[in-house]
């Protein structure tokens, strides 16, 4: 088994930035994909970013491309996802996740969830 605790949410101004981390345990995430998500009021869960277990296959939705970085160390079993440039849009619970092999973007697809973890971004 594998747990998932997010960590690093909270309220924002528009424009300024925050760093989410997401800490693994229960074992290595050897050969995982990893994953954030998020899920705004009425919308559904969509992936906004992923990284490969090297991190050299790393996966940005359109609308947060250059503004989000994702990042993972695999000593410390643990995601992290800078985000900059915050909008208003960009409010929801963030999620992480895992999954073992490739790259997906289905919520389906990922096994392991962490209980997520608000970002509000006031205007």
């Amino acid at each position: 088994q594998v747990q998932l605790v997010e960590s690093g949410g909270g309220p924002v101004q528009t424009g300024g930035s925050l760093r989410l981390s997401c800490q693994a345990s229960g074992r290595t995430l050897w050969n995982y994909y990893m994953g954030w998500f998020r899920q705004a009021p009425g919308k559904e869960r969509e992936q906004i970013a992923a990284i490969s277990w090297t991190g050299d296959g790393t996966f940005y939705e359109d609308s947060v491309k250059g503004r989000f970085t994702i990042g993972r160390d695999n000593t410390k079993n643990t995601m992290y996802l800078q985000m900059n440039s915050l909008k208003p849009e960009d409010t929801a619970v963030y999620y992480c996740a895992a999954r073992i092999g490739s790259h997906s973007r289905a919520v389906r697809d990922y096994d392991y969830w962490g209980p997520g973890t608000q970002v509000t971004v006031s205007s």
